[in-house]
């Protein structure tokens, strides 16, 4: 509102746009950690050996995620459940807790660091030009990692107040931030310095911590989480989009008639539509199912005019500061620069993207 009508449908395009990006983000990660109990259990049973045997291909596991959420996607608001809440917290904390907890002790059993300051070494395997990009990309991965302002509004608007909402997203915001730095650094620096140049994307994928059935349960807790986020990111897309329709077609029994069964009630657009969406952001993940490379991207396409951009313009007007003032300035340099760690994170995104598919061609 205060940055204006066209700023204000543009930022809804980029939130809705960033809501089904998630989706797809979602769906990859969860593929990906369902294929590594498959194969953590595989080189177990060789007696720890990696083999040819041990499947790599995550498509399989993608889809049967996407069929979850074709039935999961039925139920109206489910992303407003009381208990999905706890439940993601729960999850989070498990697989979180877990992942630390490991790469502690695959730390600990070398007794050095096996990482350097300077990151992955330049090499045989690694140029250059591609280090450059995995730094611009890691970039978009740190962004996506806070994005969570694409569902802050519903957030806020199932807080109870007293206390002022306003209040209460403060401190909900300074904790939960400190909490997740702090996750994220840990396990970041300790995984790192576990394993190193070789290092995975994804280290509850890594078959190189034990206990396997430790392992296990962390990945499980992460899908059972993103099952739940899917929706969580997703309902607010469903029904801004129903909303629309409705409003569109008042008329339309295709659109708006409701049928009461002993499931939710049926409708036939929501049907339709949902089942579109999780379709096409299935089809999308197994043909990129390169799960840092999107996130990257996803995390870049949404940082710099979600959460700097509109948020500076709309302080701006609201304080109405004066155009040149100190302020002002400082706050146009840092949209400015936000806006480069855009740029870049996005074209280091797609460079790898582009290399992830060329590997998988080539093999």
């Amino acid at each position: 509102i205060f940055a204006g009508k066209f700023h204000h449908k543009l930022c809804g395009c980029v939130q809705q746009f960033n809501l089904f990006g998630s989706a797809v983000g979602y769906t990859i990660a969860s593929g990906v950690n369902m294929l590594a109990i498959r194969q953590t259990n595989c080189v177990h049973r060789s007696g720890g050996v990696s083999s040819g045997a041990c499947s790599t291909n995550a498509s399989p596991y993608i889809i049967a995620f996407g069929v979850a959420q074709l039935i999961l996607s039925q139920i109206k608001n489910f992303g407003q459940l009381w208990w999905l809440s706890s439940v993601a917290a729960a999850m989070s904390f498990t697989y979180s807790f877990i992942g630390l907890g490991l790469e502690i002790a695959k730390f600990a059993s070398t007794g050095r660091i096996k990482g350097t300051i300077t990151g992955v070494s330049i090499g045989p395997t690694v140029t250059p030009v591609q280090k450059v990009w995995r730094v611009f990309q890691a970039l978009g991965n740190i962004a996506f990692a806070y994005s969570y302002n694409m569902i802050l509004i519903e957030i806020q608007d199932t807080v109870k107040s007293p206390p002022s909402e306003l209040e209460t997203m403060k401190v909900a915001n300074r904790f939960s931030v400190a909490v997740t730095t702090l996750f994220y650094m840990l396990c970041g620096c300790f995984g790192y310095a576990a394993f190193g140049d070789s290092s995975p994307g994804n280290l509850l994928t890594s078959t190189g911590l034990k206990p396997y059935w430790l392992l296990d349960i962390a990945n499980v807790a992460v899908v059972l989480h993103l099952l739940g986020a899917y929706q969580v990111y997703s309902q607010p897309l469903f029904a801004f989009v129903e909303e629309k329709a409705a409003k569109w077609f008042p008329d339309s029994r295709f659109v708006n008639k409701e049928t009461k069964i002993r499931l939710p009630n049926f409708n036939m657009f929501r049907l339709v539509w949902r089942t579109v969406f999780v379709v096409v952001s299935t089809v999308i993940s197994v043909l990129v199912p390169f799960f840092n490379d999107v996130v990257g991207l996803l995390g870049a396409i949404g940082f710099w005019p979600l959460t700097v951009y509109f948020p500076v313009e709309m302080y701006i007007a609201e304080r109405k500061l004066a155009r040149w003032s100190r302020t002002w300035v400082l706050l146009k340099l840092l949209s400015f620069g936000c806006f480069v760690v855009t740029l870049v994170a996005a074209a280091g995104s797609v460079a790898g993207i582009i290399d992830d598919l060329k590997a998988s061609k080539g093999s």
